[in-house]
């Protein structure tokens, strides 16, 4: 795939939205601690442009200032993914790297990979092949795309090799590697803030979570879910009646919070058994979801987080690309199903729901076996250590 012998730069890593964080932190902590890499050059896009938000994530996960913030914020799909690719090539062009690392399936990873294949640059793909076969979502096609570009695609569940063949990825391209999603959840569980500590941190009556009471978390923020009004008020009364049974920590994105008051469906919210958050670093969340009884959520990440703490979850959309996550862990697809979600969360209650098993390789050692296939890749194409 246009590879280049000659190259012997740093590997480039990509992030650009709160997803990457959670899989680029430990993938840099391993490039450390492998002296057969050439040095690694982190690049935010700026894709997730809070940067208050932004700053604690790093602080959270431990993850070091990136060497380049391209700053480009928001804007419509285009425009940003256009931008992030305009930004982005001069620091090619500057650094000349062994590889472009990308992760995840936010704009920020095609538009670094279409920037790097264009300049014959190795693309290597972290959490490739992953299908939700649903092409109405934006992220699908940057899956799609990103691992019909890459070099070397490193997977977290078998499934994705089929979906990668399918396609007409060579085997000799994919790597089964595991989930560096979850080697961060594993090295930093020791750390999180407890839920009590978050709600008193918002304002909010930490009785809420006390000792020994259930309580759900809640995350929402897919566009099918929430940029309609009619999406969204079907959303907000399935978690009105699951609060009915249980009190719900609601951490809302600033889309949905914006779009439920653009729409005037605030006062579905206002509850007493529903505590809405704004936006919450990552060690809070770990600590919600740690504890919670259950989650409903239309997240990617969230679906696997549950599945490694074996925490029932209630996936409010139609499909999923981590089938594993239904296969093997926690995890119900229950759509915008209010019956079903309502039947689930009382069987939950009783003592059941799906309790599951990690799944091969999401033992919290991805990140090192990528950094050691990677540096052997590497010094195959002739790149030096140290480069």
């Amino acid at each position: 795939m246009g590879a280049n012998p000659a190259l012997a730069g740093p590997v480039l890593c990509v992030v650009g939205a709160r997803p990457n964080f959670m899989k680029m932190a430990p993938l840099l902590a391993a490039f450390a601690r492998a002296p057969e890499l050439p040095r690694a050059v982190l690049v935010h896009t700026g894709q997730h442009y809070d940067a208050s938000m932004s700053d604690r994530l790093f602080a959270d996960l431990r993850l070091p200032a990136p060497d380049l913030n391209l700053e480009v914020g928001s804007g419509t799909h285009a425009v940003q993914t256009a931008e992030i690719m305009r930004r982005f090539e001069p620091i090619v062009d500057e650094f000349r790297p062994s590889a472009v690392l990308v992760v995840g399936d936010v704009n920020s990873t095609l538009a670094c990979g279409l920037v790097a294949v264009k300049k014959h640059v190795p693309v290597v793909h972290v959490e490739a092949g992953l299908r939700s076969f649903d092409r109405a979502m934006p992220e699908e096609i940057n899956r799609v795309l990103t691992d019909q570009i890459s070099d070397l695609l490193y997977t977290t569940e078998r499934s994705a090799a089929g979906n990668l063949a399918r396609e007409g990825i060579p085997a000799e391209r994919i790597v089964f590697a595991g989930n560096v999603m979850i080697d961060s959840l594993r090295a930093n569980l020791a750390r999180v803030v407890p839920p009590r500590e978050t709600l008193a941190r918002a304002g909010l009556d930490a009785q809420f979570v006390r000792a020994g009471r259930a309580f759900g978390v809640v995350t929402l923020h897919r566009p099918a879910n929430v940029d309609r009004p009619e999406t969204l008020r079907e959303c907000l009364e399935i978690l009105r009646a699951a609060a009915g049974k249980l009190p719900l920590v609601c951490a809302l994105h600033p889309r949905t919070r914006g779009n439920v008051e653009r729409f005037g469906l605030s006062a579905l919210l206002e509850t007493a058994a529903i505590a809405v958050l704004p936006p919450q670093g990552y060690l809070e969340m770990l600590g919600l979801m740690a504890q919670a009884a259950v989650v409903l959520t239309d997240s990617g990440g969230v679906q696997e987080e549950t599945t490694a703490l074996g925490v029932p979850c209630l996936t409010m959309r139609a499909s999923t690309e981590r089938p594993i996550t239904v296969d093997e862990g926690t995890n119900t697809i229950v759509d915008r199903d209010r019956a079903l979600t309502l039947r689930l969360v009382d069987e939950i209650l009783a003592g059941g729901g799906k309790r599951g098993r990690a799944p091969e390789l999401w033992d919290g050692h991805a990140a090192g076996r990528i950094a050691a296939h990677l540096g052997a890749w590497l010094a195959a194409r002739g790149v030096k250590q140290g480069a």
